[in-house]
């Protein structure tokens, strides 16, 4: 018997389903060609999103660049979190490369023990990590690699810095794309670079470089600026400005339009140095003026400092030695304290991680009423802190009259902050007259009303946070002297230096969020309960702990010797109903703590049914549905 020929349906459904076949294969080659760099950012946080400036740092590369991730998959599968921690690495990385155009190359490497792929980590400085008793290493680092062969390297990804996670690859790739050290402009009254007249009295440790000065020049190539210039040398790229006292016009002038060019500033002033007072004048008296402001350049830009008050806090206030005629032997000196805590900006790169930082007389800073300008605190006082007149420090300060006068008004005050914003030129009418005999320089350039766009500045109003004796303890080692940290003041300094060299791309850069995100609502109910039922467990403990004790004075007996006491029956009914007691308190307590779990443990069963089980039903339900309105639809046809 001949085979039935095909139907006509059967030949249709056929070539259907070649034409799906075709269509999908060809949607795939289509987005392989044109979509691969397509991509969905689902996640709360944006967290595999890059910012602008990296986008911009990315595109402005001029010559290719190698980033070579070592990864120890062992790391991974004995700890988990670091394991989701190189899936975020490995993400943000690949779509570095993406934006590239291919100027960045990317190189994932496994380095196994005694490999040579090891040798290579080893070679680049990675930090290895013993994962167990036997010692065996694991690695987990980022090794960068230019034309030039200049290398830059994060020697271990830290969970714990994830947040920033996106500034470490940019400031790497930002690095090797300019491998020179950027110049530091430095214009300063007091002797930061040294005091040659200090070092020829031969004291030890005196007329040194300030400590964060010598830190400053590991990163940059340090360039003095003159009192009476006219002009900053166009090489500099930071210009920092501390502490510096009755600046002609001229120099002010230059200042403003170093800014007006794009100019990174780092501006301190100071309402009175304690490191200026604590150095005498050439004629060995004390100096006779020990303030600084910056007001003509401040006040056109936006900014109050004043130089008349100086901040109080009772916070970190430090410990000093009390007046001859007291009768304590120490008092707090709220003058000189260290912000910590919450008076440290934690979304910005340059203070995030720090501990505390020192101040001395600081004033503090205001934004001026109608400016157009953003005002970002990096630092602040506590709520315990207040205003007094500056020249209660000045002069003979007495610390417990200051502290038996305070009256904290429960408001924060900004120390340090950042400026970003469009400025205005504070000298409208072009460079200012000079005084007589004074020669204008060759060269200057042409004059700026306004900046071009956001100009990006770090403004404080103390200029101690410089002074070593505030946040570094020297001590002599075999005759070398070694710089013991007890603040984070130099800290601070270098990264906010580091990140206005950085340029725009780098200064935008902020916190992001964390991968691993927490589970808000169980620890919401975690709360819940325990403040519902620590009340309860706490009356059942007293009430255990009294039966208990009741116990023990029936079985000792009035005297307390055991070897003498006769327990009558009435006694021993007592004992037996407070061991009894203690029974059933017991069994209460575990309830509790059983009921302290309940809530959360339903909640997480829950979750993984919804997890497990969700997806698939949802999926099995849209198959049924559509099966059921196919049936009907042919059902309504073949009627």
């Amino acid at each position: 018997m001949l085979p039935k020929p095909r139907s006509r349906g059967t030949w249709l459904s056929i070539g259907v389903l070649l034409a799906v076949v075709a269509l999908a294969v060809g949607v795939n080659l289509l987005a392989d060609r044109f979509l691969s760099r397509a991509r969905i950012d689902l996640t709360e946080q944006r967290l595999y999103t890059l910012s602008e400036g990296t986008r911009h740092e990315i595109a402005s590369l001029r010559d290719p660049i190698t980033l070579r991730l070592f990864y120890s998959r062992r790391l991974g599968a004995a700890v988990p979190v670091f394991g989701a921690y190189a899936d975020r690495v490995r993400e943000m990385l690949r779509e570095y490369v993406s934006l590239s155009n291919g100027k960045i190359r990317l190189e994932i490497l496994d380095p196994e023990p005694f490999s040579e792929t090891e040798d290579r980590a080893l070679a680049y400085g990675l930090q290895g990590v013993p994962l167990d008793n036997a010692g065996e290493q694991v690695y987990f680092g980022l090794a960068g690699v230019n034309l030039l062969d200049d290398e830059r390297t994060i020697p271990f990804f830290q969970p714990d810095r994830e947040r920033f996670l996106e500034y470490d690859l940019t400031r790497l790739v930002h690095e090797l794309s300019n491998p020179t050290r950027p110049v530091l402009g430095v214009l300063s009254s007091l002797p930061l670079n040294g005091d040659p007249r200090a070092m020829m009295m031969r004291v030890p440790g005196a007329g040194q470089p300030f400590q964060v000065m010598t830190q400053l020049r590991q990163f940059f190539t340090v360039k003095d600026v003159a009192a009476d210039a006219q002009t900053i040398p166009t090489d500099v790229q930071v210009l920092l400005v501390a502490h510096a006292q009755n600046l002609p016009d001229a120099t002010l002038y230059a200042i403003d339009q170093f800014v007006m060019r794009g100019g990174k500033l780092l501006a301190l002033t100071d309402p009175h140095s304690e490191s200026q007072a604590s150095r005498p004048d050439p004629t060995g008296r004390p100096p006779a003026s020990t303030s600084s402001n910056l007001d003509r350049l401040f006040n056109a830009w936006g900014i109050e400092a004043p130089s008349d008050k100086v901040v109080v806090d009772q916070r970190g206030a430090w410990r000093v030695r009390a007046g001859p005629n007291d009768r304590v032997q120490g008092v707090d000196y709220l003058a000189w304290f260290s912000a910590q805590g919450d008076s440290l900006n934690r979304t910005d790169v340059a203070s995030a991680e720090l501990s505390q930082v020192t101040f001395a007389s600081a004033g503090e800073l205001r934004k001026r009423e109608g400016a157009a300008i953003e005002l970002t605190p990096l630092l602040t006082t506590s709520p315990q802190s207040a205003l007094i007149d500056a020249a209660r420090v000045r002069e003979t300060p007495d610390p417990a009259r200051i502290l038996a006068e305070f009256k904290a008004d429960d408001q924060r005050r900004m120390l340090l902050a950042r400026v970003r914003g469009v400025l205005n030129t504070a000298f409208p009418e072009g460079p200012p007259a000079l005084p007589e005999g004074v020669q204008r320089a060759d060269g200057l350039p042409a004059h700026m009303a306004s900046t071009n766009g956001p100009a990006n500045l770090v403004i404080g109003n103390d200029a101690d946070i410089l002074e070593d004796r505030f946040w570094v303890r020297m001590q002599d080692f075999f005759g070398q002297q070694v710089a013991t940290p007890t603040s984070d003041n130099g800290a601070l300094v270098t990264n906010l230096a580091d990140t206005l060299a950085g340029g725009d791309s780098l200064i935008s850069l902020r916190s992001r969020g964390e991968s691993l995100r927490p589970f808000t609502l169980v620890d919401s109910m975690r709360s819940d309960a325990e403040a519902r039922y620590r009340q309860t467990e706490r009356g059942l403990t007293e009430r255990l702990q009294a039966t208990e004790r009741r116990l023990r004075e029936l079985r000792q007996g009035p005297g307390g010797n055991n070897a003498q006491t006769v327990i009558t029956p009435e006694q021993r009914a007592e004992i037996d109903a407070a061991r009894t007691e203690i029974v059933r308190t017991r069994q209460q307590l575990r309830s509790v703590q059983r009921e302290l779990r309940q809530g959360i443990e339903g909640l997480e069963t829950w979750l993984r049914i919804l997890n497990i089980a969700l997806v698939p039903a949802l999926i099995t339900a849209f198959a049924i549905g559509l099966a059921v309105l196919r049936s009907r639809r042919r059902a309504a046809a073949r009627g």
